[in-house]
């Protein structure tokens, strides 16, 4: 059964993260020179895996003492708010344009850069704590792998619309203090618990 609440917060969490990301920038960039279904097909791939190994890594934390999961998943949300908060502005990374605008050429090209660009991101170590945390692999891997799209159509399709209207800085910050709010409402439980 899917939990409701668990996948908004999860949603929330992860989509307000990784909106500033470099990967964000990067979908941007495909989408303004390639049919956007094409960038948003391969891009989607690559997140829906990401999600599935993080949402099993923290499956396996689950099999830990509650108190020391919490304890980590405090520390590990504490550390992603630092990283939030003290990083600079990302630079757009150079994208290899695909010889051809075929659908295999396009989507292929999305799902790599998203593949080699997320791998040990903090949206990928921050959905392996959820799961840790909540228990509850499938509401939070839907939460996460809807969040992640979300982030890509919008920066397939209308990222710089967006970034006219929402400062980057301010979604960082928002994301910063959900996260650290997080962080120690775990390590209170871990403390208290």
């Amino acid at each position: 059964m899917i939990s409701l609440t668990v996948t908004a917060v999860v949603f929330g969490v992860v989509f307000l993260a990784e909106l500033p990301d470099k990967t964000a920038l990067a979908g941007l960039v495909l989408g303004t020179r390639y049919r956007a279904s094409y960038v948003f097909a391969g891009v989607a791939a690559a997140f829906a895996l990401h999600v599935v190994l993080a949402v099993a890594a923290g499956s396996v934390l689950t099999l830990l003492p509650q108190q020391l999961v919490q304890a980590l998943t405090g520390v590990l949300f504490l550390g992603g708010a630092a990283v939030l908060l003290l990083r600079k502005g990302d630079d757009e990374e150079e994208v290899r344009k695909p010889e051809n605008q075929s659908f295999w050429k396009v989507s292929g090209a999305g799902f790599m850069l998203i593949l080699v660009a997320e791998f040990g991101d903090l949206t990928q170590i921050m959905t392996a704590n959820l799961a840790a945390r909540y228990d509850d692999p499938l509401s939070v891997g839907l939460g996460a792998v809807l969040a992640l799209w979300a982030v890509a159509g919008i920066g397939i399709v209308g990222g710089k619309a967006l970034m006219k209207k929402v400062p980057l800085r301010l979604i960082t910050q928002i994301a910063a203090l959900v996260m650290l709010a997080l962080g120690v409402w775990s390590l209170w439980e871990a403390v208290t618990g």
